[in-house]
């Protein structure tokens, strides 16, 4: 197989519009050791993604930055030290968000693991998903179950709210059905929620015609609250509170608000004895065990894409992202074959 030593990739360019979206060829550098080389067959597209090109992610973003983090593909080439795992040429793979983040709780070591993809971040594509279906799996896929399955783990009986039909939204709603959960979704659009019907939400709610509509979970309930919430905006976290049972847990994915919390935030938390977890993301060995229950259950589990965008397409890709229209994930198609 011969080694290509050069790529086309898409760059951004002044802050503020994932219009500035532009092709350029680069040069690819030796791999280090470690490494192996990857031909990205797809990319999904997260909500960061439109934060880091307005530059409201909260991190200095220098023109230029190649975009996006979340795909899947073959490898191409590989060093010896990245042989030695088991890999081979033509592996289908998606690697983990963080290269060193192999078990347990992240760590500054980890998070700082740095760019390039090395053998032990890989995880193997099982055959029943495509490359499409693979790339949404490092941040939606695993921060759900991440949230689902960590500390304490989602059980037959619990009740499940998630917010939202993003792409960890829908993962949120999978993985609790396939957990023997009863879910509960909310969503602005009855379109979205019959969606999230036909995946097999037990109970829908659109919090634009129900603005209280933590007094309606808790009907559901029977006045208990639900066990397990993946808040994901921040911005309905008092809502949140409402409506998990006491010492239930809430997974914040999403953004929280800048400053202090409000006493009215805190005193909620501190008086029902709520679990409020912040999920980034998840190690390698959760990412295997999420792909074992998506491969047990197909039928539930498997990755829901809503739409694929052509190569050539990728600022149409955003702007449907942000248009949010989508149910589940959002691809963009890299390579043809």
């Amino acid at each position: 197989m011969t080694v290509p030593t050069t790529t086309s990739e898409y760059t951004l360019g002044k802050i503020g519009d994932y219009r500035t979206l532009a092709i350029r060829e680069a040069e690819i550098p030796p791999l280090k050791d470690g490494q192996v080389l990857i031909k990205v067959h797809a990319v999904s597209l997260q909500y960061r993604d439109l934060a880091i090109a307005r530059g409201t992610y909260g991190i200095k973003r220098p023109d230029g930055l190649v975009p996006c983090s979340d795909a899947s593909g073959s490898i191409v080439a590989l060093t010896p030290s990245a042989s030695s795992l088991g890999w081979n040429l033509g592996d289908r793979v998606a690697a983990n968000f963080c290269n060193d983040h192999l078990y347990g709780d992240a760590t500054p070591e980890v998070l700082g693991s740095g760019p390039g993809k090395r053998g032990q971040a890989l995880v193997r594509i099982p055959e029943i998903l495509t490359y499409e279906e693979a790339c949404t799996l490092p941040c939606a896929g695993v921060t759900a179950y991440n949230a689902l399955h960590g500390p304490v783990p989602v059980k037959a009986g619990d009740y499940v709210l998630i917010l939202g039909t993003g792409g960890v939204s829908i993962f949120g709603l999978q993985f609790a059905l396939a957990s023997g959960a009863t879910v509960i979704v909310t969503s602005s659009s009855d379109d979205k929620l019959e969606a999230a019907r036909k995946l097999g939400a037990h109970h829908v709610i659109n919090y634009k015609t129900t603005e209280n509509w933590d007094e309606e979970v808790l009907k559901i309930t029977n006045g208990r609250g639900v066990d397990h919430i993946i808040e994901v905006s921040g911005s309905t976290i008092l809502q949140s509170i409402k409506s998990v049972r006491i010492s239930g847990s809430i997974h914040l994915v999403g953004y929280v608000g800048e400053g202090a919390p409000p006493a009215n935030l805190i005193w909620p938390i501190i008086g029902k004895a709520v679990n409020v977890r912040g999920v980034l993301i998840g190690p390698v060995a959760l990412f295997k065990e999420m792909l074992r229950l998506i491969v047990a259950i197909p039928e539930v589990a498997k990755p829901v894409v809503d739409r694929v965008f052509p190569w050539e397409e990728a600022a149409q890709a955003y702007e449907y992202l942000e248009a949010q229209k989508h149910v589940g994930k959002v691809v963009i198609r890299v390579a043809k074959d």
